[in-house]
């Protein structure tokens, strides 16, 4: 008998220990981030860096056409700088997201959810289009390269003649592109605000640093 109890005495603590590993294991997970309910911190600030970019390139193209030609220059030369960043921190968040960022479960189910992932496809394709008609621009006119605050990249398409109608032409069709990112990014962010605030299903938070306990 005080082997069997013995036993069974030790069957029954292990028993007891086990949800308390197992709790543990549990809270550590969510710690970390990794419960799949929020976005890891180097993709919330890639995401927050990107919107501050397109939103601020946006105000500076729509800003100096205000200006005399004259006065132009810098603002020009600061678009076309924190546009190169811009193509650096998109290339810098494909990667994370494809190799290292966490993956969330899918807010939304059925027909939303596709509505959902084909507007972020959308937004992507449109960024980068608007990236490349950026240098194509730049590429296009007379000095044929794209100055920024790092210096002057030449056009790879040198044995290519651009002519000013071609130059015009990239210049109106990134000025349209420019106005759909807006306005798909504008829809975005509404569509998040109503998930947060009407449907209240935190989806806003997933994207939002988490505040400190």
């Amino acid at each position: 008998m005080p082997i069997v109890l013995v036993i069974s005495d030790s069957m029954r603590n292990a028993s007891l220990r086990q949800p308390e590993t197992s709790t543990t294991a549990t809270v550590t997970h969510i710690a970390a981030g990794d419960d799949r309910t929020r976005y890891d911190r180097v993709t919330i600030a890639l995401h927050w860096l990107t919107a501050a970019l397109v939103l601020t390139l946006f105000l500076l193209s729509q800003t100096w056409g205000f200006l005399d030609k004259a006065d132009r220059g810098s603002l020009k030369l600061t678009h076309t700088t924190l546009g190169t960043l811009l193509v650096a921190v998109i290339v810098v968040r494909v990667a994370w997201r494809l190799f290292f960022g966490s993956r969330v479960v899918a807010a939304n189910a059925g027909l939303m959810n596709v509505a959902t992932r084909l507007g972020h496809f959308l937004l992507y394709i449109l960024l980068a289009l608007q990236l490349w008609l950026g240098f194509l621009i730049g590429w296009s006119g007379k000095k044929a390269a794209l100055n920024t605050f790092f210096g002057a990249i030449p056009s790879p398409f040198a044995a290519l003649t651009f002519t000013q109608e071609d130059h015009l032409f990239f210049e109106e069709i990134h000025d349209w592109f420019g106005w759909s990112i807006i306005v798909l990014a504008t829809g975005h962010a509404f569509a998040a605000l109503f998930h947060q605030y009407v449907l209240k299903d935190s989806l806003l938070s997933r994207m939002l640093p988490q505040r400190a306990s």
